[in-house]
């Protein structure tokens, strides 16, 4: 996150230069909150036990004047804020040995907010000044924290024993438990401003979920800041220059403008041109029609319609090309490429082969584009592979139903490993083959741990044939989870067909 806050300032900074615009370093406090909603039961009483974090907020911003007289300015910036809440809840010590839980969600953010902001006068040398916009924010760093007071009473009297949970680095991404890298909002901001100096408040709201809490289901946490900000320019506001008059709005000025009330294009001096063809309609002969200066805007003259002029056309009642002189081009094999350039002027072949027919690198009838295995003789009915021997996938087939694992485990059992080792000894006699693995498990218990489960099972076995000396390159594995049943989940035997590995063999 540090090295994304330093690009984000990089930036800024280029921005700022280049538009030669105004700077402001500015700062403050501010109390922030998180608005959550949840579906907790008694919610409504837990939330007061919630407080604002107090903290401060620094960066830069530039201030953009959108006209020599105008009083609005664009304001993007780049924030360090902080962010995040406070919780405390104190318990009865004659019914718990919990006399008092403390907790704090420290979270720090770049804000990079794009404000505009109106200014008036007010009074003789201030301004009052109002705006507001979106923002955007990146999580920068985090500090969770939870503080546990417990009472114990024993002969020797009684004492308090304080246990300290602390998280300086929260993970982050998207799913439960963790902070959002990126997030979005409004805010807004009112004040005064004094020659270079400014005072302003300021608000925001996150319209976003920054974070997804793991235990149960939350509708709203969003982030709420309240706050106030002093900051001074560092330079002088730039001076607007009056833009010259163009009644037409074609962004030519008046005074070069030839039709200054007709908008045009540049190359035509402001005039229309329908046709696009650099000539004004004023004096094009064929104003929809893209032509020449040599033929007053009309198209040349081109009876083949070739392209080619017919006063340089050596063949003018033939099309042709004008590296031909209007000429076809020689094609000898009539592959549409020309001889010039056809590595096989005699055999008909396409562009992407220089000419020359599509190869077929094995010989076996289906050419390198269309075959999977282009080294390999194969058949068409296997996309130019070789077909696998029935004998071998039966081998496969019977191999998989008994491969056995210890229960909820991915350990393979002992008789497992006489089955694998003959799979490993079919891959070895058949170098060319390719195992795919796939696990799959039965509906029951948890979808996540079944996923994970299948996954570790199929990379078991692919490990133990690896050990085997069979190449990684030729195994894959991956697993489905309860996701492709082949029986009913509502019976035992269903289920036990169901919690199965297989194995497909490919080239």
């Amino acid at each position: 996150m540090k090295k994304t806050l330093l690009v984000l300032l990089l930036s800024a900074s280029g921005l700022f230069a280049v538009a030669q615009v105004r700077v402001a370093m500015l700062g403050g406090g501010q109390q922030s909150s998180v608005i959550e909603k949840n579906n907790l039961p008694g919610w409504s009483d837990t939330k007061s036990l919630f407080t604002p974090r107090t903290g401060i907020h620094a960066g830069f911003i530039a201030d953009i004047s959108l006209g020599s007289k105008s009083n609005f300015f664009l304001q993007p910036g780049v924030i360090f804020y902080n962010k995040g809440r406070k919780f405390s809840q104190d318990f009865d010590t004659s019914l718990s040995s919990l006399m008092n839980i403390k907790k704090t969600e420290f979270v720090n953010y770049v804000d990079i907010p794009f404000n505009l902001v109106y200014k008036f006068k007010f009074g003789k040398k201030a301004k009052f000044i109002i705006g507001g916009g979106p923002y955007a924010n990146v999580f920068f760093t985090g500090k969770l924290k939870t503080e546990t007071l417990n009472v114990s009473s024993s002969p020797a009297g009684t004492q308090l024993l304080l246990t300290t949970d602390e998280n300086n680095d929260p993970p982050v991404g998207d799913g439960p438990g963790k902070y959002k890298i990126f997030g979005y909002g409004v805010n807004g901001l009112a004040g005064f401003e004094f020659g270079r100096v400014f005072i302003t408040g300021n608000y925001s709201r996150g319209l976003d979920n920054f974070f997804k809490p793991v235990d149960y289901d939350a509708s709203s946490y969003k982030h709420q800041v309240i706050g106030a900000t002093l900051g001074i320019f560092l330079g002088k506001p730039v001076i607007t220059e009056k833009k010259p008059s163009d009644k037409d709005k074609d962004g030519i000025p008046d005074d070069k403008d030839s039709c200054p009330n007709e908008p045009g294009t540049a190359v035509t001096n402001g005039c229309p041109d329908k046709d696009s063809d650099g000539i004004a309609d004023k004096d094009d002969s064929c104003p929809d029609k893209p032509g020449l200066a040599k033929y007053k805007g009309c198209p040349i003259p081109d009876g083949d319609g070739d392209g080619v002029n017919d006063e340089e056309d050596k063949c003018p009642a033939k099309a042709g090309l004008a590296k031909y002189y209007g000429c076809p081009v020689p094609d000898s094999d009539g592959d549409g490429i020309n001889d010039e350039m056809d590595k096989c002027p005699s055999k008909a072949g396409t562009a992407k082969y220089d000419g020359c027919p599509i190869p077929d690198t094995d010989g076996d009838g289906i050419n390198d584009e269309e075959d999977k295995c282009p080294s390999l003789s194969g058949v068409a009915a296997n996309n130019g592979c070789p077909e696998i021997k029935k004998e071998v996938v039966e081998k496969m087939n019977y191999a998989a139903k008994r491969i056995q694992f210890q229960q909820a485990k991915a350990t393979l059992l002992p008789q497992s490993l006489k089955i694998l080792n003959e799979v490993a000894q079919v891959l070895t006699e058949n170098p060319n083959l390719k195992l795919f693995i796939e696990g799959h498990t039965s509906n029951q218990g948890n979808y996540d741990m079944n996923m994970k489960l299948s996954d570790d099972r199929a990379a078991a076995v692919r490990s133990y044939l690896i050990s085997k000396g069979i190449g990684e390159e030729r195994l894959s594995s991956e697993g489905y989870g309860p996701n492709k049943p082949i029986a009913d989940e509502k019976t035992l035997a269903g289920r036990a067909l169901n919690r199965r590995v297989e194995l497909k063999l490919n080239y």
